[in-house]
């Protein structure tokens, strides 16, 4: 999967990554907020899921320890990454000046 997703993180300017678990409460509470982010963002941002139970050698690249994890990437390099649940006006603010 490695060189399918460097493809898909520079596949658009701004690409937001969401590592998460099926198991995991706080993942399951940033979802509507990604959707909320995505609608007001439209194609200013890709968000894409990666289920860190599916996908652990992705997970263990990036250094994933806990979930969620969201790690944001401009022109295909890493620019910011956090762990834990952020609200919807911080994500977009986060978003919008990197």
């Amino acid at each position: 999967m490695k060189s399918s997703f460097s493809t898909i993180i520079s596949s658009a300017p701004t690409v937001l990554v969401d590592f998460y678990a099926d198991w995991c409460g706080p993942c399951k509470a940033l979802a509507p907020i990604l959707k909320q982010v995505k609608d007001e963002l439209g194609d200013d941002v890709k968000i894409v899921k990666v289920d860190v139970d599916k996908n652990q050698p992705l997970a263990g690249q990036y250094q994933v320890r806990g979930v969620p994890t969201m790690i944001l990437f401009k022109e295909g390099k890493q620019v910011w990454r956090q762990s834990g649940l952020v609200q919807k006006d911080q994500l977009k603010q986060i978003i919008q000046q990197q």
